[in-house]
């Protein structure tokens, strides 16, 4: 797997960050410099200035930039001793250089970049000459506290992103203008499917009845897939005794993502922030054999979390979401082939909703652990088992695991390229011991069971936004809140319109009748806006012949149709949308 500092994408955006910061520092003198780290697809850079940054400021630090490119500096690596930083940046007044240097280990040798006039704190790399930048944009600004905590000062971010190739740059360019039209917050307003309330509470989202008859679907095909494949359906209580998140170490390292305590009875409760301990407390009620497992339990249980406002973002970051959670509790000797089962269950249950391209991430053991190294390596060997059975591509994140078990993180590729975080199985060696949640072995003696911690959608909410985006709201015919409207050319027509209704309900179809007085054509505009996959037109004439006229919303015309054969019709065209 290719490191960091030998990409040469990395390489750029870091160098474009500091051209960036010199544009700044020059043209707007006064400006304190903070950090300027690459991210996905980009950079960004913190500043600390008195001036406000405008839209049309980004047009002139562009130009600056180009002009400082062109120069050919070469990125020159320093080297100074600790004091040596801190006067260095105690001379210039860079407050939160100094603050990071403060941080480091007395006799830390800190390394410095320089080109043309600028010279920053960094580690490096860069590219060898301001004049490999040739393709980027700045593309925003925002708020940004110092170091992430709301006690520290406001600073200005401006993000940028910068490619090897000008066919590159336009690709990523046009790749954001289309997810500005495909995103879900906007179309999720237009089409009625969710709404979040400021004056109840952000990042709480109300489901409309089109956006839970989505969830709705996906919710049964969940049930029905578990049920299917050896999952037994739990409940767990939305709040629980604070006790309970001790043993299970919850409170210690997610407190700042808790809600605060509730007072019950005397004693301290929380909304849950995971469905884990939940489980744990259901598989302790009985002792178990090693004839039962692995045993499977699935919840699609929804917790809380407290996440800062300034992180919200429609449905993909809230502070009430519904993970479709599973835990699966097995003796290690049958890791192997559960988590051949899982990943099978992961990729034929995403690519029922269109997602075949996958990108997974191995992670292994990090420098702190627990649990034995023995266990750590059959578990990782079990993951790469897994993975190669189902001759799935993968790569290893090295140390990347959590400090309780290996994992395998799977991506999901959405219709304009880009990746979400989806799937994820993660085992523990952790929880068993704090709870100590064993089995009875073939030995007699009871043993700790290892626990498999497995969402296929990662949350409810999020999974419908990335299919809203994915879709630009044009849902195929089997997820389609309203499949069929009917349409009533005249009022003469309405109570066959609601004939016709009841019809393709009775028949398991979701459809809905539209009798308000206005012309055909407008109401067939409202539907195709809607995105509804077909409208079924009813006038006189197909009353009398008891039959509708079909149309399909992108316009073209599916024929007259009996009214006795329409359900049919109709759910062969929900199990064609189906195997598309």
């Amino acid at each position: 797997m290719q490191h960091k500092d030998d990409d040469p994408l990395h390489r750029l955006r870091h160098s474009c960050a500091h051209v960036m910061a010199q544009a700044v520092t020059e043209l707007f003198p006064g400006t304190k410099i903070a950090i300027g780290p690459t991210i996905e697809n980009g950079f960004y850079y913190d500043f600390d200035t008195s001036h406000r940054f405008a839209p049309e400021d980004l047009a002139k630090i562009e130009e600056k930039m180009r002009s400082i490119a062109r120069g050919d500096h070469a990125f020159l690596r320093v080297e100074k001793s600790k004091d040596e930083a801190l006067r260095f940046f105690d001379k210039r007044q860079e407050k939160f250089k100094k603050e990071i240097i403060e941080d480091l280990p007395p006799g830390e040798t800190i390394t410095f970049y320089q080109h043309d006039s600028f010279i920053d704190l960094c580690r490096g790399p860069h590219l060898e000459r301001t004049s490999q930048i040739k393709y980027f944009k700045l593309q925003h600004t925002s708020g940004a506290y110092w170091r992430g905590s709301e006690k520290n000062p406001m600073l200005q971010r401006i993000y940028g992103t910068a490619w090897l190739t000008k066919e590159d740059l336009d690709r990523h360019l046009n790749q954001i203008e289309e997810a500005k039209k495909r995103d879900h917050r906007k179309i999720g307003t237009e089409l009625g499917l969710f709404s979040i309330h400021e004056e109840i509470g952000g990042g709480l989202v109300h489901w409309h009845p089109k956006g839970a008859t989505l969830r709705m679907i996906i919710e049964d095909l969940w049930k029905k897939e578990h049920l299917a494949n050896g999952y037994s359906y739990v409940c767990t209580p939305h709040i629980a005794s604070e006790e309970i998140y001790k043993i299970s170490g919850h409170l210690e390292a997610y407190s700042e993502l808790m809600y605060g305590a509730l007072d019950v009875d005397g004693r301290p409760f929380r909304v849950k922030p995971m469905n884990c301990p939940g489980h744990i407390m259901i598989y302790k009620t009985e002792l178990h054999s090693y004839r039962e497992l692995p045993l499977r339990f699935a919840e699609l249980g929804t917790v809380y979390r407290f996440e800062k406002s300034g992180v919200l973002h429609g449905l993909l970051r809230v502070r009430g979401f519904t993970i479709d959670d599973a835990h699966i509790f097995l003796p290690i000797e049958q890791l192997e082939e559960e988590l051949s089962r899982v990943l099978t269950l992961t990729k034929n249950f995403l690519g029922k909703f269109g997602f075949k391209d996958l990108k997974i991430m191995l992670s292994t053991r990090p420098e702190k652990f627990v649990g034995s190294e023995e266990n750590w390596e059959k578990a990782t060997t079990a993951l790469k088992n897994g993975l190669q059975n189902q001759g799935l591509e993968y790569e290893i994140d090295e140390g990347g695991g959590a400090f309780y078990g290996p994992k395998i993180d799977i991506k999901i590729k959405d219709a304009i390229g880009r990746l979400w975080q989806c799937a994820t199985a993660q085992l523990d060696f952790n929880l068993p011991e704090r709870f100590n949640i064993t089995y009875r072995a073939k030995d007699g003696k009871d043993h700790n069971v290892v626990i498999v911690h497995r969402a296929l959608l990662g949350s409810l909410e999020r999974f419908i936004g990335v299919l809203i985006e994915h879709h630009g709201g044009i849902f195929p015919m089997w997820l389609a809140p309203i499949q069929v409207k009917v349409l009533s050319v005249n009022e003469d027509a309405n109570t066959y319109a609601q004939e016709v209704e009841k019809l393709l309900r009775d028949g398991g179809l979701r459809a809905q009748a539209h009798l308000e007085n206005s012309s055909i054509s407008a109401k067939i505009r409202g539907a195709t806006l809607e995105k509804i996959p077909v409208m079924a037109i009813v006038g006189l004439k197909e009353k009398e012949s008891k039959s509708v006229s079909l149309r399909a919303r992108e316009g073209t015309n599916l024929g007259t149709i009996p009214l006795e054969s329409l359900p049919q019709f109709i759910k062969d065209l929900e199990v064609k949308s189906q195997n598309a």
